[in-house]
């Protein structure tokens, strides 16, 4: 077995462990930091957006002598606003003018064919009206608010309401940290845009459901013991999906980080990193939030249960009983020689059932 499953597999079976739980503040410290640089970028730069969403009017050229960055100069005198030139594989350009109307953009396609030396009528231009990406906008903004409706109904009735607020505060979470980095980087906002949103808030949702089924499991029956908390056994349940959660993410970025820095940056696709640059941003926040954020947080408004903080105070009673006399202390965990790894006892597995065999637990402990 490789180093990084045979680490997996003692991590599920509780051997080995990293605490971050107990480390939650710095998490939410992290996330606080990251999320504040995301409103300021976009409170200060603002998004570009494409002419999709504030009008406008795109340019198809056939094969042409001009380089982009002269083509861009003679778009940019002709409509008198910011043009995005890209080269086409046929030789031609792709020049793209927001918020032009129809008389404008007539103008502007006779320019262009007599700066660029082609026929009016080879030269394609599509208009894009102003009030239709108004309707774009509206309709991205509904579904993503559906989309969060359902996933806090789905959560609350499948597993807790506390659960249901963790995610949708991990998924707010991610959003805002994506359209942070797209302010900042000024990459165009486009219909792909949305669709890689909405994509990456799906699978940050399956990450942190699988972490959430795994605590659901662990917690059954859990004030019936005293020999774990809450928050310890909600640590486990990170732990035992960790390195799965990992290889996924890994996976998954790996294609979406060719897309965006060989397609998008070697090759100079330019309208690849519409969809890459929010799938590859929300890919990574998506894996940190579900454990470093969704997690902790259902284990904070968990622990405020009275039932939850009772047991909490019978646990460190016992512990405190045993180490008063002696003994090792129930569910008592030290670091290692670097301070990170856990090593609990043989029989510490988890509260609920984890299946037959090892670390199953018989009753009351």
């Amino acid at each position: 077995m490789s180093r990084l499953g045979n680490l997996g597999a003692r991590l599920y079976r509780g051997e080995v462990g990293y605490d971050f739980v107990a480390k939650r503040r710095i998490w939410y410290g992290v996330s606080i930091l990251i999320t504040i640089t995301a409103i300021v970028g976009l409170a200060v730069r603002g998004l570009n957006m494409g002419i999709e969403f504030k009008g406008g009017a795109v340019f198809t050229t056939p094969k042409v002598e001009v380089s982009v960055s002269q083509a861009q100069e003679i778009a940019e005198e002709a409509s008198g606003h910011q043009a995005i030139v890209q080269e086409l594989g046929t030789g031609g350009m792709r020049i793209q003018v927001s918020e032009l109307d129809t008389a404008q953009a007539d103008q502007v396609q006779t320019e262009l064919a007599e700066e660029l030396g082609v026929e009016r009528d080879s030269v394609n231009a599509e208009l894009v009206g102003p009030s239709w990406g108004e309707q774009i906008a509206n309709k991205a903004w509904t579904g993503l608010g559906v989309f969060m409706f359902l996933v806090v109904i789905y959560l609350a009735i499948a597993f807790e309401w506390r659960m249901a607020v963790a995610a949708l505060i991990a998924l707010i979470h991610d959003i805002t940290i994506t359209v942070g980095v797209y302010a900042l980087v000024g990459f165009e906002v486009t219909p792909g845009t949305v669709i890689g949103l909405l994509t990456i808030l799906g699978y940050s949702l399956y990450d942190t459901v699988v972490v959430f089924d795994s605590l659901k499991e662990g917690s059954k029956d859990i004030t019936k013991q005293t020999r774990w908390t809450y928050g310890e056994v909600a640590n486990r349940s990170i732990n035992s999906t960790l390195v799965r959660s990992i290889n996924t993410t890994v996976v998954a970025l790996l294609p979406v980080a060719g897309l965006l820095f060989i397609g998008g940056g070697v090759l100079g696709a330019g309208m690849l990193n519409d969809i890459s640059l929010s799938l590859f941003v929300g890919l990574a926040a998506g894996a940190y939030s579900s454990i470093f954020i969704a997690t902790p947080l259902v284990a904070d408004l968990k622990e405020r249960e009275p039932q939850i903080k009772a047991l909490r105070k019978r646990v460190l009673a016992k512990r405190a009983a045993a180490a008063a006399k002696g003994e090792p202390r129930p569910g008592d965990e030290s670091p290692d020689a670097d301070g990170d790894l856990l090593d609990p006892a043989p029989a510490a597995a988890v509260v609920g059932p984890r299946g037959r065999g090892r670390g199953r637990p018989t009753g009351r402990r």
